[in-house]
């Protein structure tokens, strides 16, 4: 009885610190953009497979690799945004856990940068359609990563050069040079 697993630790330990058991701490990210950048992944994964099974159509071997690895663009990305689309694959939990560690600049990263490669390979309207859903995908995340605004308020300071904390933070930082040996 006195023996806890791992996760009852970690479930334990995010009570003490505030959060009901289960819940990740807050990143500052609304809940209305976590939804939109997870529909919009979901959203152009399943057009990048869809345009990759289009491009599948051709005789040309490039646009049949460009196809393909549109398909797998858009399938990675919906394994990694919606695992309840893949219950069926038994692999997909610790993928899924995996994903959610992820920061958001590194799913920005892992979305939009494979995507360039299909139009590069056969420039088409079909595989520009599925990538450029994913370069927005890696976009939406890049702009969380980027973080929110700072107020209004405090944009006009900095704007007019009146910032005093920026100024005492450089003020105490500067180094003073060491006379030279002669």
């Amino acid at each position: 009885m006195g023996q806890t697993t791992s996760g009852q630790n970690f479930a334990a330990s995010m009570v003490s610190q505030g959060h009901p058991a289960g819940q990740k701490p807050d990143d500052g990210v609304t809940w209305w953009c976590k939804i939109l950048a997870t529909t919009c992944c979901i959203v152009a994964g399943l057009t990048a497979m869809l345009t990759g099974l289009f491009r599948l159509l051709t005789f040309t071997p490039l646009c049949l690799v460009a196809g393909i690895l549109l398909m797998l663009l858009g399938f990675g990305v919906i394994l990694l945004e919606a695992p309840c689309c893949c219950q069926f694959l038994d692999f997909i939990q610790p993928i899924s856990r995996f994903s959610e560690r992820r920061s958001y600049w590194q799913k920005a990263f892992a979305y939009a940068l494979p995507a360039f490669i299909p139009p590069i390979l056969c420039f088409s309207v079909t595989t520009m359609c599925g990538s450029a859903l994913l370069i927005a995908s890696g976009v939406v995340y890049g702009l969380i990563a980027l973080g929110k605004k700072a107020d209004r308020d405090i944009m006009l300071s900095r704007a007019r050069g009146d910032d005093v904390e920026m100024k005492e933070t450089l003020i105490t930082n500067e180094v003073t040079p060491v006379p030279a040996n002669p």
